[in-house]
């Protein structure tokens, strides 16, 4: 036995001390906290500590320890209780300057940080939370992009000085009508030019005028869809980061639906209301030709004009035309209006909205502008025993002026009930306009306490499962069998070390795939062992059947493990969520076990065995 090699022995001491120090680490529980983040200008400093330890004491509400590092707040609280009703004051004291977030802060020792070593975090089945299944509204998106392409074909009529054209959305597509067949042509020939996402052919004559039908290219739709879920996955991540909750995920599922889950979070009114909103301004010119009294009487408004109301009922026609949209902000925060006191929101608009509101503004001194406020929120009502989503729009004026000067990419939006109004909204157009509605179809809520449960059932499987296995295999193989037994032990701790390093999301199925690890780790030592014994029968020497039984029991190893290396890949790459978790922990689980079932154990064999004059085996 004193041909394996020295350096095998220091590897493995190696990998043993390595495994043992990252995986320490997913002992330590960690503590509910609060992290307070700064917005913009604003700056975490001991002054804003001190407002935070005023709000706690005056509140009453316990709390471990105030931290300021990597310029945010830390607080820590020993329970969950007192970690919700310290978020709520916070928020309530700090305002909208302040991101104010669930956290749960490491109890690892600061020396062990330092050198990567961290716990493994939790999933969503562990530390409780909600998830979240939402449907991207693709259609209104190619709506709206079908409406700014009609916008752009009457725009081309009128630079080519050709009047009467008119331009609606059919069931065929975008018809455009003319006076007569070369104006038509000429409109083709421009749109061909300048629209290059249409396909324009002719279309059925409409009475006495010609007309074409214009659709959007295939690639343009794909193109458009694409966009539209990144977009929406982006402006997502956005508003939790603003709802301020630890680690959340956010991904793609398929072409049309997002997947969310908020660890940590327990009322989930705050985020649906955040998540499944749509809310956005639209500034819009008034029609000062129409007589308000009258079109609301008579219901009859000029074309490009449509009526719309403020929160109290007043009505006001306003062009269908927007100036800017919030499509268009860069940046919203809550104020006060100098002249009046009253609760505004400050907007700032990007390049592309300031030169619109600048070309606007300078030819419209002294007329009305309004500001309306869309909101899209979901709906979820029983039908006949079934649930039917909807969306309620709303649609109201919150602001209508004169306009008194020429302004560009900065100003204010008046006219709001109250601070906590303007600061909602200021979040929401902060946060970012989704690229299209988004419905939340399915939500589960994980309590801290079922995932506290999980945790629990999962480590009593795991030593319950490894338990079985070590006494069989000490009682069936005795001493190599107690060596198989150190080895599987290793393994559970090297399993573990590697997630931690990797930062990998323990979830249940991640442990199942642990247990099951725990199972297939020993075969590979049944096999070592049973190829000794067939050696030792077969009239070898001791030292001569422990070389022969790990010579030729490796290929076997391989083969078995290689095999259900490639399914736990092929899940892992095509799975996703729980199934995916489990395929990880598998996988990684298979890699430690080849290494610690064959050279852990074959390197224990030769420390035990090596020096020794051995007549006969204990196996």
């Amino acid at each position: 036995m004193n041909d394996f090699p020295r350096w095998k022995h220091f590897l493995v001491a190696f990998v043993a001390i390595i495994a043992v120090l990252y995986a320490v680490p997913s002992l330590y529980q960690k503590q509910p906290a609060v992290q307070v983040l700064a917005n913009k200008a604003d700056v975490v400093d001991e002054a804003l500590k001190e407002r935070a330890l005023q709000a706690l004491q005056t509140r009453k509400i316990a709390f471990d320890e105030v931290t300021i590092k990597n310029e945010r707040l830390l607080v820590t609280f020993p329970d969950t209780d007192a970690q919700l009703a310290a978020a709520s004051a916070l928020r309530t004291d700090l305002g909208d300057k302040f991101t104010v977030a669930l956290n749960l802060a490491s109890t690892v020792p600061a020396w062990m940080r330092a050198i990567g070593a961290n716990s493994m975090p939790l999933g969503l089945d562990l530390q409780g939370g909600v998830h979240f299944l939402m449907q991207v509204d693709q259609k209104s998106v190619l709506d709206g992009q079908e409406q700014r392409y009609i916008d752009d074909i009457r725009s081309l009529s009128r630079d080519k000085n050709i009047r009467n054209v008119k331009v609606s959305r059919g069931a065929q597509g975008i018809i455009v009508q003319a006076n007569n067949s070369a104006d038509l042509d000429a409109i083709a020939l421009a749109v061909a030019r300048d629209i290059t996402d249409l396909i324009v052919v002719d279309g059925p004559a409409m009475g006495d005028s010609p007309s074409l039908i214009a659709n959007v290219k295939p690639e343009r739709i794909k193109q458009i869809a694409d966009n539209t879920i990144t977009q929406n996955v982006a402006t997502l991540r956005n508003r939790i980061n603003s709802l301020g909750v630890a680690e959340p995920m956010i991904v793609q599922q398929g072409d049309s639906r997002i997947v969310v889950e908020l660890p940590g979070l327990q009322d989930t009114a705050e985020a649906k209301k955040l998540l499944g909103a749509t809310a956005t301004l639209e500034y819009r010119a008034v029609d000062e030709s129409a007589n308000v009294a009258e079109a609301v009487r008579t219901g009859s408004v000029p074309p490009d004009s449509r009526i719309y109301y403020f929160k109290d009922g007043r009505p006001a026609v306003l062009k269908k035309k927007v100036i800017v949209t919030g499509d268009e902000l860069v940046d919203a925060s809550s104020s006060v209006d100098e002249q009046s006191g009253t609760p505004a929101v400050s907007v700032a608009l990007n390049s592309a909205g300031a030169r619109k509101m600048l070309d606007f503004t300078s030819q419209n001194v002294g007329k009305g502008m309004a500001v309306v406020l869309v909101e899209r929120t979901p709906e979820v009502r029983m039908v006949d025993g079934k649930e039917v989503r909807t969306a309620k729009i709303t649609e109201e004026i919150i602001s209508l002026a004169s306009i008194r000067g020429v302004f560009s990419n900065r100003f204010q939006t008046t006219g709001l009930d109250s601070a906590k109004a303007a600061s909602e909204l200021a979040l929401l157009l902060r946060s970012g306009s989704l690229a299209a509605p988004v419905d939340i179809v399915q939500e589960r809520v994980i309590g801290s306490t079922l995932g506290a449960d999980n945790i629990r059932k999962g480590l009593n499987a795991v030593i319950l499962g490894m338990l079985l296995v070590v006494v069989f295999t000490a009682v069936y193989y005795k001493a190599f069998g107690l060596i198989a037994d150190i080895a599987l032990f290793m393994n559970l701790v090297l399993l573990v070390a590697v997630l931690s390093i990797f930062q990998a999301t323990l979830t249940l199925p991640g442990i199942a795939g642990i247990v099951l690890t725990l199972g297939m780790a020993i075969d590979a030592n049944v096999l070592i062992c049973e190829r000794i014994r067939e050696e030792s029968r077969n009239g070898m020497t001791p030292f001569a059947a422990i070389r022969a039984g790990y010579e030729k029991a490796w290929a076997t190893i391989l083969d078995a493990n290689v095999t259900t290396l490639i399914a736990a890949v092929s899940l892992m790459t095509f799975g996703s969520g729980p199934i995916r978790g489990f395929a990880i922990t598998l996988s990684i689980g298979i890699l430690t076990s080849m290494f610690t079932a064959v050279t852990g154990t074959h390197s224990l064999v030769a420390l035990i065995f090596g020096r020794s004059k051995l007549k006969s085996l204990s196996i």
